[in-house]
């Protein structure tokens, strides 16, 4: 018998070779971002089939920190809470020249997703509360040890068949799915088979990344720090659960083999003061820098995602963030196609939605290394005295002290409805035209219909909905298609059936700086539409029809 995780099923047919197993969506690859698409797909009743080639997470602590709008994601599947006991929240960061003086200071400030704005993580400690998770759902089965040799789409369009090696004992399946998200890394089968290119650039310098364990904490431990020493820069990272992780590059005349060894990395972290009974090495590893985008993220029923659909150098900690994103979107989508709900026309919106902001946020990461990594001795005189006077000018410092060097998502295409126009166009029209589609509505602390307070998103609870004011303007389009409305009560109010209160006046305030008066949600509490106050919303998507939902009975629950 094949060896599978425990905790999930494996169904009879695929096991016993009787016939083709089916699914509705098949994953290809069980790392952040494979597992967060199980979540999310299980949670949604689907019944899915995850195959990872590896038997065990990987060991290396790849990914170092996530942000807040991440943990956001990570809450619709119950798991934010557990996901950040083991996370450090809060740790400010600074750039720091050859002597260890700080030029630059940046301190994440909150963007209203209702999580700290940047969190330190330990990436094997979260993939496997993450994989727990997963073992929620009787419906998503999880194939360790296995590898997808071949996709073949149905010449009708109506799925996709896998051929499936057991790497355990050499074994062939076949199985059937609906569509195929393949979140296998950066070296992707899956995408070579579909003759995807994945073009960009691999930067010279390659880095070691060294994990070790704390034995004796020394001063400022917990404070990220780029250092930009032009000899050579360095990263400084906490990491929890007693974890510090360094990152160096190999420079031109470097010893690979000798720079991986425990001598040569005490050497190199001994010029900050750290002495070898301060810390255990458990590993070091070296790799590259990629900025790669593949050319499209959608092959029919197939789709990219994460590493398989981009890469980005690692200065702002978004890589894995950028995969969890990809199936955040995604999946709500799958899950409405597959119910009938939206038409499959809806999945093109996957990459019209995402790509561009990868490749924005691509961009800013470039750009902040080349502010560590710059090794130009003229340069780096220039940036470690210019820099500092910067920062105090009002409006730049802000800017590079917030760390706002990440965008916030706003899908100016893909799926969302068109504001109504007059035909007039006069300025009063634009004037009051709102500006709240294509962005995510903040997730403040609000009064539940029972007086609970709780995180909005635990009440808006992944469907489609209208959000307005308490005096709503009739909106019988979407009433019809059966859409539940939401009242938005201000601070101080009683809590009410089909109402929450906005505490701390978040919502009602975000609302009235977009001009709207009534918002359309989407399930991942994205603007479709918006109007005015006493205007009509657009009319909702072509072919929404939405279905009766039965829940997942484990669908919600956290891991303690």
């Amino acid at each position: 018998m094949s060896e599978i995780s425990a905790g999930n099923r494996v169904g009879a047919r695929a096991e016993d070779g009787a016939g083709d197993a089916e699914y509705d969506v098949a994953v290809i690859g069980y790392g952040p971002t494979g597992v967060t698409a199980a979540n999310l797909l299980g949670a949604a009743g689907l019944r899915v089939v995850v195959l990872e080639r590896d038997a065990e997470i990987f060991s290396r602590a790849r990914a170092i920190s996530t942000d807040e709008e991440v943990i956001r994601i990570w809450q619709r599947t119950g798991l934010a809470d557990r996901l950040k006991r083991d996370m450090l929240a809060d740790r400010p960061l600074d750039f720091v020249d050859a002597r260890g003086r700080a030029f630059l200071s940046a301190h994440p400030t909150p963007r209203g997703h209702g999580h700290p704005p940047q969190m330190f993580l330990y990436q094997p400690a979260l993939e496997q509360v993450l994989r727990d998770g997963v073992d929620r759902y009787p419906n998503v089965e999880v194939w360790l040890r296995h590898e997808c040799l071949r996709l073949r789409q149905s010449a009708d369009g109506a799925g996709v068949e896998l051929t499936v090696v057991g790497t355990a004992d050499d074994s062939v399946r076949r199985l059937r799915a609906r569509y195929v998200i393949a979140a296998d890394g950066g070296s992707s089968l899956t995408r070579a088979q579909l003759n995807v290119g994945y073009e960009g650039r691999t930067y010279e310098d390659r880095w070691v990344v060294i994990d070790t364990r704390i034995l004796k904490p020394w001063p400022d431990h917990d404070r990220l720090r780029f250092r930009c020493d032009p000899a050579r820069p360095a990263v400084d990272c906490p990491t929890p659960l007693g974890h510090h992780r360094w990152e160096f590059p190999i420079l031109p005349g470097d010893d690979e083999r000798y720079l991986t060894s425990d001598d040569a990395i005490h050497a190199m972290v001994s010029g900050y003061g750290i002495g070898r009974d301060q810390i255990e090495i458990l590993r070091a590893t070296v790799y590259s820098h990629h900025v790669r985008f593949a050319a499209r993220f959608r092959v029919g029923r197939v789709f990219l995602a994460g590493d398989a659909a981009h890469a980005m150098p690692p200065w702002i900690g978004q890589g894995m963030a950028a995969g969890v994103r990809d199936v955040a979107n995604l999946c709500w989508k799958l899950d409405a196609v597959l119910r009938g709900e939206l038409p499959e026309s809806v999945l093109d919106s996957y990459e019209a939605e995402r790509k561009p902001h990868v490749k924005e946020v691509t961009r800013r990461a470039v750009f902040v290394g080349r502010i560590i990594t710059e090794r130009r001795l003229a340069v780096t005189r220039v940036r470690d005295s210019v820099l500092p006077h910067l920062n105090r000018i009002p409006g730049f410092g802000g800017w590079l002290q917030d760390s706002n060097w990440i965008p916030v998502a706003h899908y100016a295409d893909g799926f969302q409805a068109r504001p109504r126009t007059k035909a007039s166009g006069t300025s009063r029209t634009r004037a009051s035209r709102t500006t709240a589609p294509g962005h995510q509505i903040p997730q403040p602390w609000v009064t539940g219909p029972d007086g609970t307070r709780v995180r909005l998103d635990d009440v808006l609870a992944g469907r489609w909905l209208l959000l307005h004011g308490p005096l709503p303007t009739a909106q019988p389009a979407w009433e019809r298609c059966g859409v539940p409305s939401l009242t938005v009560l201000p601070a101080g109010s009683r809590p009410a059936q089909g109402a929450v209160v906005d505490c701390d006046g978040v919502l009602r305030a975000w609302m009235t700086g977009h001009r709207a008066a009534t918002l359309a949600l989407r399930p991942d509490a994205y603007v479709y539409a918006a109007a005015p106050a006493g205007a009509q919303l657009p009319p909702p998507p072509a072919g929404f029809t939405p279905a009766p939902r039965a829940t997942t009975p484990t669908a919600g629950q956290g891991v303690s």
